[in-house]
């Protein structure tokens, strides 16, 4: 376990009980869960013996953690296991969490205006935390469900900086999946032929300047938006840059992308985990970089949820009945994975 917390910080000594499940569950075998935890809180010491985990560290430290054993308590009396992918979504959770709390921003600061004279702010708690995040910050991960504003977000803080000179270009970029080789064959000029796979952000460019300066600033690559294959070999200084559905991204790509800011540059990569269109033996860059960044001054990560959804009321609806299927996929291959090993066990 941890070494690095002094005595100090180690006065403070809690109790957390596990209680109607088996510990096992939820610490995971050889305390592998439990680890982990330990790892995330570097200013803590848990210990565990039978249900009891002893956890000396900082008070506001035991509540993040009582909060995170709790919540895995209760997911496994519900569906019988608990995955490091739980454990990932709540340390995530968490931290978005605490960003949360620290956010200074005025609930009603306008970004800027639409077309039509309407204000663009951030409507959300962690929508907010995006703008923070963006202010104190070159790189911005954003990563959310669908209809969580993300993306609309993350253009108006680019078009903001262009209008205060504080970037002399955007640049807009996407995987362009499904397109796959083909697009070199497809017919026009290149924003023509990408124009299909980069329609969410001329729509929310549209809404923030009008056509004739969007089309001068298009014309004149003041504004840029291009397929991310086309980033290779290139370097973007004073520019504001936008990675929109980087779940799509590979590692390999998600590399590339990062080393093509220069000077005076900033970035926001936003992205769906629950979306991946890359195919099965591809890994997607956004799931990894969180674990390969995440403790990198400069770069952030925001985590949005269902409770930032700014789109039809249904959305959230939605993206809960798929989070409730998913446990039930989960929990019955689980189910199918253990009665497997059962029965290797009694042949043998």
């Amino acid at each position: 376990m941890n070494t690095i917390a002094t005595q100090t910080e180690l006065q403070e000594s809690k109790s957390i009980f596990i209680d109607n499940v088996d510990p096992v569950v939820v610490l995971g075998l050889n305390d592998r869960i439990l680890k982990q935890i330990d790892e995330a809180f570097q200013e803590s010491r848990l210990t565990v013996r039978g249900n009891e985990i002893k956890v000396s560290g900082p008070p506001e430290q035991f509540e993040a953690i009582e909060a995170i054993v709790k919540e895995l308590i209760r997911l496994a009396r519900r569906n019988g296991a608990v995955t490091e992918n739980d454990l990932a979504t709540l340390l995530a959770l968490q931290k978005s969490d605490r960003l949360l709390r620290q956010v200074t921003i005025s609930p009603n600061e306008t970004l800027l205006y639409t077309t039509t004279g309407a204000p663009v702010i951030a409507r959300t708690p962690n929508q907010k935390v995006i703008v923070q995040a963006c202010n104190e910050n070159d790189i911005v991960f954003a990563i959310g469900p669908a209809g969580t504003g993300k993306t609309y977000t993350s253009v108006a803080l680019a078009v903001r900086a262009l209008k205060e000179r504080q970037v002399k270009k955007i640049v807009l970029v996407r995987p362009a999946v499904e397109a796959g080789e083909s697009l070199g064959f497809l017919p026009g000029n290149l924003r023509e032929k990408i124009d299909p796979y980069l329609r969410p952000l001329y729509d929310a460019l549209e809404e923030m300047m009008d056509y004739d300066k969007l089309e001068m600033n298009l014309d004149k690559n003041i504004i840029e938006i291009a397929p991310l294959a086309y980033m290779r070999g290139r370097t973007l200084n004073n520019a504001f840059v936008i990675l929109d559905e980087a779940q799509n991204a590979t590692q390999t790509q998600m590399k590339m992308f990062l080393t093509r800011l220069g000077v005076n540059s900033k970035a926001i990569i936003t992205g769906d985990l629950t979306q991946t269109d890359l195919p099965k033996s591809q890994h997607s860059g956004l799931k990894t970089i969180q674990h390969i960044l995440e403790r990198i001054k400069g770069i952030a990560f925001v985590y949005l949820d269902q409770n930032d959804v700014v789109r039809h009321k249904l959305i959230r609806d939605i993206i809960e009945a798929y989070d409730r299927y998913e446990d039930r996929m989960e929990k019955k291959e689980q189910e199918l994975k253990d009665a497997a090993g059962d029965s290797k066990t009694h042949k043998g």
